[in-house]
């Protein structure tokens, strides 16, 4: 199987550096297997385009697949408190 390209927005590197490193490596790891399995188990679709989203601990990963390119385009915890200050930054 072909390997997606994976980009990164520039607000995802400093989402992560507010993160625990533990949290971050596994983050990490689920973003390094979207390039092999972009719509695997776990992933939802959102709405308005080829958006998904997939679970790892408490956040989520946003992300868009525009062949043969995966764009990640942010991290968000899963609380719904801080989901509302992500979504307006």
């Amino acid at each position: 199987m072909a390997s997606y390209k994976l980009l990164f927005k520039k607000s995802v590197a400093r989402d992560l550096r507010k993160l625990p490193v533990k949290d971050v490596v596994s983050i990490l790891k689920r973003i390094d297997a979207l390039a092999d399995y972009p719509r695997a188990r776990g992933c939802k679709k959102l709405s308005g385009g080829d958006y998904y989203r997939v679970r790892t601990g408490n956040y989520r990963i946003v992300y868009e697949i525009k062949e043969p390119d995966i764009f990640v385009l942010g991290v968000i915890h899963r609380r719904p408190d801080l989901q509302a200050e992500e979504v307006h930054r």
